[in-house]
């Protein structure tokens, strides 16, 4: 039996912040960009790593509803996820703006509200090619690259934005998303 939509799905099929869910030689790749993260005093925050497809879908629907970008009837359905997406009101009519608030709670429990596109349904998240992780430093930074070669990075902003420290992450083979803003904490093996 179909279960609405809301706020209580975004504990189901939990994602991982585990870098030992990663597929193997991404792992490898993280986990020794991390290290050089780590050695240099950055502050890191891992919030996703493996995200399961049902997780994907919901997030990716609840997304785009929340924005309107699509009616309720007409998302489609996902095997194994009996969720309803269409509210009705007291007549027992679709009420779309139910629809949309159950969505937007949905958005907010994800903590995607800030987020400028929609979660991918079939991602490198997916795959375990991919890292979301809230990076930030004081002062000038001084970290080692995947040569062992230091890298100061005097500019700004002091985050996962700076292209400087994109750089150094490149050197590990831990790509930052190519979207700019869209998606401030993603980076996967190659930039997607």
């Amino acid at each position: 039996m179909k279960q609405l939509s809301g706020e209580s799905w975004v504990s189901r099929f939990q994602g991982s912040s585990d870098t030992q869910t990663l597929s193997p030689i991404f792992r490898a790749n993280v986990n020794n960009f991390l290290k050089s993260l780590e050695d240099a005093g950055v502050r890191v925050t891992i919030s996703a790593t493996l995200r399961p497809p049902e997780r994907a879908y919901l997030m990716h629907w609840s997304w785009k509803l929340a924005r309107g970008m699509v009616e309720p009837a007409n998302i489609p359905e996902k095997s194994g996820v009996e969720i309803e997406w269409v509210h009705n009101g007291a007549n027992g009519k679709a009420d779309r703006n139910k629809s949309i608030n159950a969505a937007k709670a949905m958005v907010r429990a994800y903590g995607m509200s800030n987020l400028n596109v929609a979660p991918a349904l079939r991602s490198r998240h997916t795959e375990g090619n991919a890292i979301d992780m809230t990076l930030s430093w004081m002062g000038n930074l001084e970290i080692k690259d995947n040569k062992g070669e230091t890298v100061i990075i005097k500019t700004m902003p002091r985050d996962g934005m700076n292209t400087q420290l994109h750089e150094v992450g490149k050197s590990f083979d831990v790509i930052k998303y190519h979207g700019g803003a869209n998606d401030k904490p993603h980076w996967s093996t190659d930039g997607r």
